[in-house]
C-alpha cells in the first residue's frame, strides 16, 4: 500500500491518472497532451504499472495504457480520481490537449477515408476471404428478421446490403461524408429501400436513433484508441437481450496499417474483447476465427456478444 500511495503522490502522475479515467491512450498522445518527454512520461507510466495503478497493453511499437479495472491500486486510483477538482486550471487544461490531439485524430481518419472510398470494400478483401466472413455474419443471425438493426461506422454500406433480408428497418452511421455517398449509391442500386445512412458520430450515439435488436461493429474498433470506450457506447444502443456481431482483427505487428491506413490498434485479443464486453454489460457468446490467405495477411475475428444482465455497464 505504501508502495501505491507513493506511485500516485506526484503531480504528472496524478494528472496521467486522471487522464486515463477517459479511456486508455498511447505514450505518443499523452506526451502531447502533458507537453513532456516521452523518456519522462514512460517512466512515470512504468513506476503507476508497476503498482498495480494502471495496466500497459503493447501494440507493436506503441504501447497502450488504461486504469486497472481491480485491486488495490485500481481502487485507489478511483478513489483519488473522484476527488479531484473538475475546476483545477492543470486539469482543464489537460483536457483542452486531449481533445486538441482526438481532434487531430480524427481529421487524419477523414482524410483516410475520403481518400480510399471508393475502393474500400476492394481494401478490405486484401486480408481474408470476405465470402467466408459474411457467410458467417449471415450465419450468425440465424436466420432471424429483427425489427431495428445498427451498423455503426458503416462504410460503404456493405453490411446494409449483406443482411437487407433480416431486418425491417436498418441504420448506417458514419462519419465520413464519402463514404456515406457510396453506401447511399450502393444501397439504392442494390433497391434497399428499408435502410437509412446517416452521417454521425459512432462514438456518440444519438439516442433517437432507439435501441436495436443487433449492432454490428465490421472492421471499425480499430480505428480507436479506446476500443473498450466505443464498445461501451455502443452497447447503449442494445435493446435488452439483444446483440452484437464484431467483426477485427486477432492482434498483429504489421506497422504500416498504423502509420498507413489510419489504424490505431493492431488488433484485438480475445482477453480484452472479453473484458471490454464485461464491463460493457455483454458477454462473448461466440468467437470465429479466419485466417490469411496468405504467410504476410492477418487474421480476423468475428465475435458474437449477448446482452448480459448480470453483467456491470459503465
Amino acid at each position: 500500500m505504501v508502495g501505491i500511495l507513493r506511485a500516485a503522490g506526484e503531480g504528472t502522475r496524478l494528472r496521467l491518472l486522471s487522464l486515463l479515467n477517459d479511456g486508455e491512450h498511447s505514450v505518443k498522445d499523452l506526451t502531447e497532451i502533458l507537453g513532456q518527454s516521452q523518456p519522462r512520461v514512460s517512466r512515470h507510466l512504468k513506476l503507476l504499472a508497476d503498482a498495480g495503478l494502471v495496466i500497459r497493453n503493447a501494440e507493436g511499437a506503441w504501447a497502450y495504457y488504461g486504469l486497472a479495472q481491480g485491486g488495490a491500486g485500481g481502487d485507489l486510483a478511483r478513489w483519488l480520481i473522484g476527488r479531484l477538482s473538475p475546476d483545477d486550471t492543470e486539469r482543464q487544461r489537460d483536457l483542452k490537449r486531449l481533445e486538441a490531439v482526438r481532434t487531430s485524430q480524427q481529421v487524419q481518419a477523414a482524410a483516410y477515408f475520403a481518400k480510399v472510398a471508393d475502393s474500400w470494400d476492394m481494401l478490405r478483401s486484401l486480408h481474408v476471404s470476405e465470402e467466408a466472413v459474411e457467410a458467417a455474419i449471415v450465419e450468425a443471425l440465424g436466420g432471424r428478421v429483427v425489427d431495428l438493426l445498427l451498423d455503426l461506422g458503416t462504410g460503404t454500406g456493405r453490411m446494409l446490403e449483406l443482411l437487407a433480408g433480416h431486418y425491417r428497418r436498418g441504420i448506417g452511421i458514419d462519419s465520413s461524408r464519402e463514404m456515406i455517398a457510396v453506401a447511399r449509391s450502393k444501397l439504392a442500386a442494390a433497391s434497399v429501400a428499408h435502410a437509412q445512412i446517416r452521417l454521425g458520430d459512432i462514438a456518440d450515439i444519438d439516442a433517437a436513433v432507439g435501441k436495436a435488436d443487433v449492432v454490428i461493429l465490421h472492421q471499425v474498433l480499430h480505428y480507436f484508441d479506446d476500443p473498450g470506450k466505443m464498445l461501451a457506447q455502443a452497447r447503449r444502443a442494445l435493446t435488452s437481450g439483444g446483440e452484437m456481431l464484431i467483426v477485427d482483427f486477432a492482434p498483429h505487428e504489421l506497422e504500416f496499417l498504423r502509420s498507413h491506413h489510419a489504424h490505431r490498434r493492431l488488433g484485438l485479443s480475445e482477453a480484452q474483447m472479453a473484458g471490454w464486453a464485461q464491463a460493457a454489460g455483454l458477454r462473448v457468446a461466440g468467437l470465429e476465427t479466419f485466417p490469411p490467405a496468405s504467410a504476410d495477411g492477418l487474421t480476423v475475428c468475428l465475435w458474437r456478444l449477448a446482452d448480459d444482465p448480470h453483467g456491470v455497464t459503465k
